[in-house]
């Protein structure tokens, strides 16, 4: 394929796949579920799975092979410019009740992570058919831990504020629990990778202070370089967008070169980056990333549900699935319930409401899955279980909260969400008044 003819064919994939994720993503909040169930929805629709059953050779005119390393890539830099944010926006230091969010945070990830290690050491022959013939060993069991175990921070917080829970005692700590589940789960799942794949002990060990290294470059030498640059004398308050992608790109490159996945990086390059004065994210930073993630994020989902092949699926897997949707429901709503009702006063209700909310996985249980697919850690099928049950654990989120839910209990929150659900000021662009300056 010639490239301008690739360039056609690109623009015309990505015209349809935003425009689809678009329409299925209104109606799924119509419906009082998360833009990313229509938006995941539509990738396995425009896959193998169905679009690619249709007669005349359509899935193929539309998204020929030749240009699916490049939608890959699109969807990736989308995913670094989204997660530098997430990583940007993390402020654990502002959590309120640290105790009963300490409590909560431990159990519902260390709980559902027993669990899904319990899985794949009780039923080791089922994975390995499951899994393509790939190897169930350490590497596979910590890591089906680690995605059992993930909370979906952005998409948890769109469903709080489409059920009307912003501001309530559950939902606040489950929002908070969350967040400390996804700080616990990065290190982990990066741990998961390096000890993957061929090579030495010798090889890990170098690989680990490599990655210790650079994370401490990060924190104590470029964060540093950062501030003082920001502040320096006669600094005008240019759009800062430019560095931002560069910080996040070369920190993404970065831990791939370390072999990580890009997303380690650019979490790490938001952590590092200088906030103002009062601690609050800069607007101007924010920004830029949520409305270009908004634009391509759709992108991501769809080629997420696209790597879905329901037609390679056996019946055998069946079983596997159930226990799997079982077994994620079950650790994140009792662990999520329990340490919620000893850690705080809360009645049971709404300890129970605190469970069912970190049973939400949606876009951390994609990314999570999209690592590992890429680092031949599951196969396709593995893969494709693992998103309906992602899909079905953020699917019966709605549902059981509708019983569950005081909306006596709720209070208005002074915070605006975009489609991912990622939180922002609604203030205006740039530095607060009194607050010019960062650190």
């Amino acid at each position: 394929m010639s490239t301008d003819s690739m360039v056609t064919h690109v623009v015309a994939a990505l015209a349809v796949m935003i425009t689809a994720a678009r329409v299925l993503g209104a109606a799924a909040r119509r419906v009082r579920q998360p833009p990313v169930m229509g938006q995941l929805l539509v990738g396995i629709a425009l896959g193998p799975s169905l679009l690619g059953l249709a007669p005349g050779g359509i899935r193929e005119s539309l998204f020929p092979e030749e240009i699916t390393p490049v939608l890959t890539a699109l969807a990736q830099v989308a995913l670094v410019l989204f997660l530098f944010a997430v990583g940007y926006e993390l402020d654990l230091g502002r959590l309120r009740n640290r105790r009963a969010v300490t409590a909560v945070s431990l159990s519902g990830f260390a709980f559902p992570m027993l669990i899904g290690a319990a899985l794949v050491v009780l039923l080791p022959g089922g994975f390995r058919s499951a899994n393509g013939g790939l190897p169930t060993d350490t590497t596979f069991t910590l890591y089906m831990a680690v995605a059992l175990s993930v909370t979906a921070v952005p998409v948890l917080a769109g469903i709080i504020r489409d059920q009307g829970l912003a501001g309530s005692p559950p939902a606040t700590l489950a929002l908070a629990a969350a967040g400390v589940i996804d700080v616990l789960s990065w290190p982990v799942l990066a741990l998961c990778l390096l000890g993957g794949g061929e090579g030495s002990l010798s090889t890990w060990f170098t690989r680990m202070a490599l990655l210790a290294a650079y994370i401490l470059v990060m924190l104590l030498v470029v964060r540093r370089v950062l501030v003082r640059w920001l502040n320096r004398p006669g600094a005008r308050p240019a759009d800062p967008a430019p560095l931002v992608c560069v910080l996040a790109l070369a920190s993404a490159w970065a831990t791939s070169a370390l072999g990580l996945h890009v997303i380690f990086g650019a979490l790490l390059a938001g952590v590092v980056m200088p906030r103002q004065r009062d601690g609050a994210p800069d607007n101007r930073v924010l920004r830029p990333l949520q409305e270009t993630g908004g634009l391509l994020l759709p992108v991501f989902f769809t080629v997420s549900g696209m790597s879905v092949e329901l037609d390679a699926l056996h019946t055998s897997d069946l079983l596997l699935l159930a226990l799997l949707c079982v077994a994620a429901v079950v650790g994140k709503v009792v662990a999520g319930t329990l340490s919620a009702r000893a850690g705080t006063r809360l009645p049971w209700r709404d300890s129970l409401l605190v469970g069912v909310l970190l049973n939400t996985r949606g876009l951390t249980e994609l990314i999570v899955l999209n690592v590992g697919l890429q680092a031949h850690v599951i196969g396709p099928r593995l893969y494709a279980l693992l998103v309906i049950m992602a899909l079905f654990t953020t699917l019966v989120a709605g549902p059981l909260i509708g019983p569950l839910h005081r909306p006596a209990a709720t209070t208005p929150v002074a915070a605006s969400h975009d489609d991912t659900g990622s939180a922002h000021d609604p203030g205006p662009v740039g530095a607060r008044p009194g607050t010019t300056g960062y650190r």
